[in-house]
């Protein structure tokens, strides 16, 4: 599903009930960015404890987001997909695909990431992550990506289970200096 930044469609979602149940998936526009980072931080507030709490962050990452959102929003190699609601965005994921060195698992190593989904809490439960999800799986094909990556959340996980997504192989651990 190749979506041209700003163009309205109606996001196929066969499992999602009749159409029309969600808002129309679209690119994010450079407008948006205000209700991203909103919507960034209510993914950060829903994760809890100390390492995702934005009030205990250091510096202003709200505005480091805003920035590179905006540089990012032009680039091949991003997609952020949004969804409207009523007052500001009711969803969006973030996704990139970043060129890998190739191996047995990863013959063209190009990974794909999602980087986070969200949705207000006043659209849940109305298949607008599905929906987003779904037209990034496509730009992920689109892509070329050979395998994509993601954190899941307990309640998120369902979700990206149905969509196909497996347990990783590889053990994640991660170092913060």
């Amino acid at each position: 599903m190749s979506l041209p930044t700003g163009q309205r469609t109606a996001a196929p979602s066969p499992t999602a009930g009749p159409a029309g149940r969600h808002g129309a998936v679209r690119r994010a526009l450079p407008d948006d960015i205000p209700e991203l980072v909103r919507l960034r931080a209510l993914l950060f507030e829903d994760r809890g404890g100390a390492y995702f709490s934005p009030a205990e962050a250091p510096g202003d990452w709200r505005r480091e987001l805003a920035a590179v959102l905006t540089a990012k929003l032009a680039s091949e190699s991003v997609c952020v997909l949004v969804v409207d609601g009523e007052q500001g965005l009711a969803s969006c994921v973030i996704g990139t695909v970043e060129h890998w060195f190739p191996g047995p698992h990863n013959p063209n190593g190009r990974v794909g990431h999602v980087i986070g989904v969200v949705t207000d809490p006043a659209h849940r439960r109305r298949g607008h992550s599905r929906a987003v999800m779904r037209a990034l799986l496509d730009w992920f094909r689109e892509q070329g990506a050979s395998r994509v990556d993601l954190y899941a959340s307990d309640d998120g996980a369902p979700l990206y289970r149905a969509l196909g997504f497996v347990d990783h192989p590889d053990p994640a651990l991660y170092w913060r200096p």
